[in-house]
């Protein structure tokens, strides 16, 4: 079953659980109700909300991501589920023992896939299509040659086929759906590591001693290019939208909903995230050497 996203980004909203259902209620009249169980990220994007305790705690237990933003809309938080797989400690102890080679090995697979990825966006017809192939194929064991950043450098100034525009988090549209749309994949991809049995917070690339998402910041990148695909569409048909509504929100959050094709699998990207994760557990126990990544 595909999960749903809710976001809440409405002030006054209060949130409570009654029979394993989410409770919306507005000015004390119940607007909406969903079950915990649908729920895959709840979202809320506004300093207003109020709610039960019992909120977080049914939510992670039917194995949701909650992301909790501060009033500059940018993620102050994560929670998620501390026991989400009945074979936790095993994969745990594997993902800790992981040979440095094997991570390495893994981050050439995920670079080159986001390499890739960015060279689809920029089109067969565009002046950097064949020099970003070329640097796919430059990309070696742990990328040390950075070979990442180079291929960032050529595809951001064709990505909207305007010079002027620079990939920065606080830079002018479309940055910021950029910013909401990774934040949205990023909660997803923490969310289905915990379901595969391993910990978001140990990364095979990522290593911040004050990140709590390194490994799902290294798995986001093989998805950032649905993410990119998405909101050039929604800036190509609005235009820059300087403050995010609710109705480009709800389309930004359409990207988990996409089509997605991942070694043989066809279906939502939300379901294929689960296909990647399971790959990268096999690849920490040794059974499998290349992860299971999506195509573009």
């Amino acid at each position: 079953m595909i999960k749903r996203i809710v976001e809440i980004s409405s002030a006054r909203t209060y949130l409570s659980i009654r029979y394993g259902q989410l409770l919306l209620r507005q000015d004390g009249e119940q607007v909406s109700s969903i079950p915990c169980e649908d729920i895959g990220v709840l979202l809320v994007d506004h300093i207003g909300v109020t709610y039960t305790h019992s909120v977080f705690t049914e939510l992670l237990d039917k194995g949701a991501a909650i992301v909790l933003c501060g009033g500059n809309h940018h993620p102050a938080g994560m929670l998620l589920p501390i026991e989400s797989n009945s074979v936790q400690t095993e994969r745990f102890r594997q993902q800790i023992e992981v040979k440095e080679p094997v991570k390495k090995r893994l981050w050439k697979q995920i670079i080159q896939t986001k390499i890739k990825h960015q060279a689809k966006l920029a089109g067969k017809d565009s002046d950097v299509y064949k020099s970003l192939m070329t640097l796919r194929h430059r990309v070696r064991s742990g990328d040390p040659d950075n070979i990442e950043a180079q291929a960032s450098r050529k595809f951001w100034p064709v990505y909207l086929q305007d010079l002027t525009f620079h990939r920065n988090v606080n830079g002018k549209p479309p940055n910021n759906m950029l910013n909401y749309g990774y934040m949205v994949m990023r909660a997803a991809v923490a969310r289905t590591l915990c379901s595969a049995g391993l910990l978001p917070c140990l990364g095979i690339h990522h290593r911040n001693r004050y990140n709590a998402f390194c490994l799902a910041d290294d798995l986001l990148e093989p998805f950032r290019g649905f993410v990119e695909d998405k909101v050039r569409d929604v800036y190509l048909e609005r235009g820059p939208v300087y403050d995010l509504d609710q109705e480009t929100k709800a389309k930004l959050l359409e990207v988990l909903y996409e089509p997605v094709t991942i070694s043989g699998f066809k279906g939502p990207l939300m379901v294929g995230l689960h296909r990647t994760m399971a790959s990268l557990q096999r690849c920490f126990s040794y059974k499998q050497k290349n992860l299971d990544l999506p195509e573009i």
